[in-house]
């Protein structure tokens, strides 16, 4: 018993270590020293060496939620607020392979709800090639499958992803914003608004000519790694375009395209298979200001689909059409006739030349002059509208008849300086530099003074022989009736923000004094004969005051001395005192056997102002004349209101033949005979 608890409490003695087993330590001591030191070594190899490299490498293998933010393009406006082009929500169906096949306790519990949902919303998807796409790439975060879809469409199924109660599992899709431009009101005044290319950049019109106002900046929205490594995102906003108050009326807009239309299915293929005119032009101004309330023409285009023929051209013409025609044919459909179209003006050009000789004391209003049919200048015979001759005539009267003769008599006493002096202030061969692209330079279209000779000074002062373009022209003739004030034209009058509010006020700038108001006054009254009594008495609306003048230009066909063509106008303002509008018409080569009528145009405005006047509150400021025109007189006009249509084989009433037939070559240049140079004005 003793002996046994002697043995349980004997002391147990650890053992040694032995030199074998240190040496065993130390050796085990030395390679784990020689690895890390091997790993520390590495590690600032690559830090220094490689860093960057593995940087990027790592930096690509983070999933980032980098999207550009698109900018809105500010809209266009018409001058009531009436919205002409404006940007609408569209979105791109996106989606991300990589979450919808996302792991989550060994299933994939989002792929087959999210696909469900995905072609119940949008059957037009094509089942099999997104199950195709999802198994070819699993971990592609970006997949767009439907493109410019609208809200409406959009929310179809974000309504049901937002659902979270009945759709808990619909993940992987989601909708990237963008914007398109949109034209409610489909091809009204389309040259004047012009479009958009694909990437939100302006095409004519005013879209292009203030691309830079309408534009704005795109903004991001992206993540990086902060100085912990961890994700980080940030978002920089889009900065929208601004938006434009145009002076254009929409409601006088449509009324102006409306007649141009009724005008255009009654001309064609009236007298020959074709369209109804070459060319239609007409612009309504504010004389008081440069305001354009109104530009518009034929051919035009629709603004929703600028690309499309079929307007001008059959499928099968379209079809035989090189790419160079397809061109050409484009760009004539988008020429603003009223800006970059140049045409030689016809007798619209009279009143500018009796201004000058008015306003230069050339001219003091009691002359009278004798037209025998004609004048002979360098063996070439000029004509006057009526080739037997007016007999006497005053300067009221030369205007009211548009005589031919007289005017070439005025011109003679005016003077080649004088006359070439203020063609350069009224703006002939000048840009009026209206805030609209592609405005036409007219400066080598006209003579100078040291070229002008007498048949061209002659042939000048009623308005041939030398080129404007509508836009020129109208202004001009707002600064002979407004008291003398030359405004610029101008299409924009405010420029306002995202929220409304106006950040600009373009205000109306007078350019010059053209005539003095004595000038404009005592013109005016002439004008004004001209169309109660004289040959614009066509355009006249009964019971409102309002002057004005026609034109016919003759056009050569190919230099050819027998077949020519004709370009017909008027231009006119109302009411009389106080001229609040001006109105400017050109029909160029109506399709009618005879085609030199200015009646072609008179009815045309005719037509606009009988609708345009009530909506404008324009009162009638005088008795309507008793006499009504009589059938032979509207038989120049092929119908508008409703009477027959024979302007094929209508006789021209008088003062109606062609404003200004030259026999001989008129663009000659030769000194003026005796005839010529002989002197009939009497004082």
């Amino acid at each position: 018993m003793a002996d046994q608890k002697q043995r349980t409490t004997r002391r147990i003695k650890p053992k040694k270590f032995t030199i074998r087993m240190k040496k065993k330590l130390i050796i085990l001591f030395l390679l784990i020293a020689c690895a890390l030191t091997g790993l520390i070594v590495r590690i600032m190899y690559i830090q220094y060496v490689k860093g960057a490299t593995y940087e990027k490498i790592v930096l690509s293998q983070q999933a980032y939620d980098s999207e550009t933010i698109p900018y809105r393009r500010g809209d266009i406006l018409d001058s009531k607020g009436t919205i002409l082009a404006t940007s609408t929500d569209v979105y791109n169906l996106v989606l991300d392979c990589k979450v919808l096949t996302s792991d989550v306790g060994g299933k994939q519990p989002y792929l087959e709800p999210t696909l469900t949902a995905l072609f119940s919303c949008y059957p037009e998807l094509n089942e099999s090639e997104i199950r195709q796409l999802v198994a070819d790439s699993p971990n592609s975060p970006y997949n767009v499958l439907l493109k410019k879809i609208s809200y409406e469409e959009m929310n179809k199924y974000a309504s049901m992803a937002a659902d979270t109660e009945n759709h808990p599992n619909l993940k992987g899709v989601w909708f990237e914003k963008n914007y398109i431009r949109t034209y409610p009101y489909g091809s009204l005044a389309s040259p004047v608004i012009g479009f958009t290319r694909s990437d939100n950049v302006g095409m004519l019109g005013l879209e292009s000519y203030y691309d830079d106002v309408l534009s704005g900046t795109n903004g991001r929205r992206y993540g990086y790694l902060n100085s912990d490594n961890d994700l980080e995102k940030t978002v920089r906003e889009a900065v929208d375009g601004d938006t434009i108050v145009t002076t254009i009326d929409a409601n006088l807009q449509s009324i102006v395209e409306k007649k141009i239309k009724e005008f255009c299915e009654t001309f064609e293929n009236a007298y020959r298979e074709g369209p109804a005119a070459s060319n239609i032009g007409v612009l309504i101004m504010n004389p008081q200001n440069g305001e354009v309330k109104a530009m518009a023409q034929y051919p035009t285009f629709d603004l929703t689909d600028p690309w499309n023929l079929d307007s001008m051209y059959t499928k099968e013409e379209q079809e035989a059409m090189s790419e160079e025609e397809i061109a050409d044919a484009r760009d004539r459909l988008w020429t603003n006739y009223c800006v970059s179209s140049t045409y030689e003006p016809g007798s619209t050009a009279k009143p500018f030349t009796v201004a000058c000789g008015l306003e230069t004391g050339v001219l003091k209003g009691n002359e009278s002059y004798v037209c025998d049919g004609g004048e002979s200048i360098s063996g070439h015979t000029v004509r006057c509208v009526n080739r037997n001759g007016h007999g006497t005539e005053t300067i009221r009267t030369a205007l009211m008849d548009s005589c031919n003769d007289a005017l070439m008599q005025m011109s003679y006493r005016i003077g080649a300086e004088k006359f070439c002096n203020y063609q350069s202030i009224f703006g002939f061969g000048l840009r009026t530099n209206i805030d609209l692209p592609g405005e036409a330079r007219t400066d080598s279209l006209i003579y100078h003074v040291e070229a002008m000779k007498t048949i061209d000074l002659a042939t000048n002062s009623f308005g041939q022989n030398f080129n404007v373009t509508m836009i020129q022209l109208g202004g001009a003739f707002s600064s002979l009736v407004n008291g003398g004030d030359y405004y610029q034209p101008h299409m924009v009058s405010k420029v306002l923000d995202e929220n409304g509010n106006v950040i600009r006020t373009i205000q109306p700038v007078r350019i010059k004094q053209t005539i003095s108001e004595e000038t404009s006054k005592q013109l005016k009254s002439y004008l004004y004969d001209t169309v109660s009594e004289g040959t614009g008495r066509y355009a006249k609306v009964a019971g409102y005051s309002m002057g004005g003048k026609t034109g016919t230009a003759q056009k050569s066909v190919g230099g050819s001395k027998d077949e020519k063509n004709y370009l017909v106008s008027f231009i006119g303002y109302f009411p009389q005192e106080d001229p609040q509008y001006v109105i400017y018409a050109v029909v160029d080569e109506p399709n009618a056997k005879e085609q030199a009528h200015s009646t072609y145009a008179q009815n045309l405005v005719r037509e606009i102002l009988e609708e345009a006047l009530p909506y404008l509150n324009v009162y009638q400021d005088e008795i309507p004349a008793e006499r009504a025109l009589t059938p032979e007189e509207t038989n120049f006009y092929t119908g508008l209101d409703g009477v027959i249509v024979p302007a094929t084989t209508a006789t021209p009433a008088e003062g109606e033949q062609p404003e200004g037939e030259t026999e001989g070559n008129g663009d000659q240049e030769a000194e003026p005979d005796a005839a010529g140079d002989e002197d009939k004005t009497q004082q």
